[in-house]
């Protein structure tokens, strides 16, 4: 495990695990990512980044578990679902979107597809 990626999780310890399975999948099923760890997100990227794993707090305190991470991924559209937390437009045809994950079964095939879909489209950037 990366020294950086423990920093990050110092007082989150209990999400280290949802963010060990997000990476093993992201991993896993996308082509050349480079993880970089930032002080308020993990970016996954390509040619640019696609996926960030944060903290970010989407959902009033109450509606929060104990334990989550949110990942937030970029399209060239919105996506209708009741997992997403909130999606935003903040460039023409840039699509941010963010869901909440606590439990590693979130951790799923929808989920995943979601972000592959991101990661092509930030491969596509500039090449349109």
């Amino acid at each position: 495990m990366n020294q950086d990626v423990l920093y990050f999780f110092d007082g989150h310890s209990g999400a280290l695990s949802l963010y060990q399975a997000f990476e093993r999948r992201v991993l896993a099923e996308i082509e050349q990512v480079e993880v970089k760890v930032q002080k308020t997100q993990i970016a996954f990227s390509n040619r640019h980044n696609f996926a960030f794993v944060s903290f970010l707090p989407v959902r009033r305190a109450k509606e929060r578990p104990e334990n989550y991470i949110v990942v937030t991924f970029g399209l060239g559209h919105p996506i209708e679902s009741p997992r997403i937390d909130a999606a935003t437009e903040p460039y023409l045809n840039r699509w941010t979107h963010h869901v909440l994950i606590s439990g590693e079964e979130e951790i799923d095939d929808e989920l995943m597809g979601w972000v592959k879909e991101a990661g092509r489209f930030s491969a596509e950037k500039g090449r349109r």
